[in-house]
Formats: structure tokens, sequence, C-alpha cells
């Protein structure tokens, strides 16, 4: 096992040159740009190449529409919003 550009390659079946592994990472970064790769093995089965990876998802912020508004958060809301959002109807299925 190796790391290359952060990531931890394992390669089995065969050899493979730092280049060729590089494309490989360079191709799921571009193919998955908004999450980390964080490990790739490649299995070598003849003219084939069998890849199996981990992408961390990247966090995110959930955004809502409340009383007319996308918000992430209520902390920019004034007394009379909050007010507003605290008096609302609430529709959730539990």
């Amino acid at each position: 096992m190796k790391r290359l550009e952060d990531v931890d390659v394992e390669v089995n079946n065969g050899e493979m040159d730092d280049q060729e592994i590089l494309a490989y990472i360079h191709y799921l970064k571009d193919k998955f740009k908004n999450e980390t790769l964080s490990s790739l093995k490649l299995n070598i089965d003849g003219d084939y190449v069998d890849m199996h990876y981990h992408l961390i998802p990247t966090p995110f912020e959930r955004i809502r529409r409340i009383t007319g508004y996308l918000v992430g958060t209520l902390d920019r809301f004034n007394d009379a919003k909050r007010a507003e959002e605290r008096d609302r109807v609430k529709h959730a299925v539990k």
C-alpha cells in the first residue's frame, strides 16, 4: 500500500507505475468534485482494471425556507421574525 496525493492506494494482481495511478486518482477527483477521495484499490485483471474507492462526503449546511426566507440558522433573525417562526404551524410526519 502506498499514499499518493493524500489517497491510500493498493494495487493487486500486478504492478502499476505512479503516473498511471495518478491518472486514476485525477479521474475520480474530477468525477466527484464535491467529495474527498480517501482510498483507492486497483485490481488488475488482464487488460482491465477494477477500481474500488472510498469517498468522504463534504459536509453541507442545511437551508430551510422559514417565513418566506431561505435560511440556514435563525441567528440573524430579529425578535419579530423569531416570534413568527416560533408561532408558525409545523407540519411534520413522525
